[in-house]
C-alpha cells in the first residue's frame, strides 16, 4: 500500500513511519506540493518508478503559497531545471 504524506508530516511522524515501512507500506513523500521521493521497505524488489511526468500527482495544481516571496516558476526552475 503506497501512502502520499508531506515533508512535514514525515518530519513530525518519523519513528511512526519508519514503524509502518518495516511492516510494507510504502510512502511518497510530497514537498512543497510536488512528489519527491518514496520511502520503501528495505526489503522490497526493485522497481522502477517511471517519469515523474507521467505521475498525476507532479501535475497536480500547487497548495497553499510559498513563504520566501519566489513563484511557483521560480521553484520549479530550482527543483527541475524548467
Amino acid at each position: 500500500m503506497n501512502t502520499v504524506i508531506n515533508a512535514k508530516e514525515l518530519r513530525a511522524g518519523l519513528p511512526k513511519v519508519v514503524q509502518q515501512v518495516r511492516r510494507g507500506m510504502r510512502f511518497t513523500v510530497l514537498y512543497r506540493s510536488r512528489p519527491a521521493f518514496q520511502v520503501i521497505p528495505v526489503q522490497a524488489p526493485d522497481q522502477t518508478a517511471g517519469e515523474a511526468k507521467d505521475d498525476p500527482l507532479y501535475r497536480a495544481k500547487a497548495l497553499g503559497r510559498s513563504g520566501d516571496g519566489r513563484s511557483a516558476a521560480d521553484h520549479d526552475e530550482v527543483l527541475y531545471g524548467r
